[in-house]
């Protein structure tokens, strides 16, 4: 089986969850990690499974000008962030708009301040949401990965996403052998 991961990130810590996601796949998957910038959509119709990921900015998904105040955050003098190379390039929202029609399964995932999702939003609703309208199929609820206020992955997320890249190949090779028993 083919697993993409895609992630958008600003500050290196979406980047890290897919990697580890990636790694969980990695069980029973073949895995490409891609920034959502540098996906090629052809890529979407060759894989079984879809996992797209980014941060929660503004209570939802990173626009054109949230990513300029990422930006900016890091640009002050005294700012610890680094931002990532693709930071300014095409978002997970822009992405959602471009898709054409897709038969695969997918799951999502964000990064978020740790507070409640209801103070803080969750971008994951609005990414599947967007990939449900283009066809795909859900394998796993959204999930949130925690960062802390000063934008630091939160201890022991690294470990619960390569977890959850477990539980979704496992869930992945359940629907594939559930689909194909069906077609026999």
């Amino acid at each position: 089986m083919r697993a993409l991961v895609a992630y958008e990130s600003m500050y290196g810590n979406t980047r890290r969850v897919a990697e580890a996601i990636a790694d969980g796949l990695r069980s029973t998957c073949s895995v490409t990690v891609v920034p959502i910038g540098r996906l090629e959509r052809e890529a979407l119709g060759t894989v079984d499974l879809i996992v797209i990921g980014g941060p929660t900015h503004v209570r939802s998904m990173s626009r054109a000008s949230t990513r300029k105040a990422a930006l900016a955050a890091a640009d002050k003098p005294d700012s610890t962030l680094i931002v990532e190379p693709d930071v300014q390039a095409t978002g997970v929202r822009e992405l959602l708009t471009s898709l054409g029609r897709l038969n695969v399964q997918a799951a999502v995932f964000d990064t978020k301040i740790k507070m409640a999702a209801l103070l803080s939003g969750r971008a994951s609703l609005g990414i599947a949401k967007g990939l449900r309208r283009h066809g795909a199929r859900m394998l796993a609820k959204p999930e949130s990965f925690l960062v802390t206020k000063d934008n630091r992955l939160c201890p022991g997320e690294e470990d619960r996403a390569r977890a959850w890249g477990q539980q979704l190949a496992s869930a992945l090779t359940a629907a594939t052998h559930s689909s194909s028993s069906h077609e026999t």
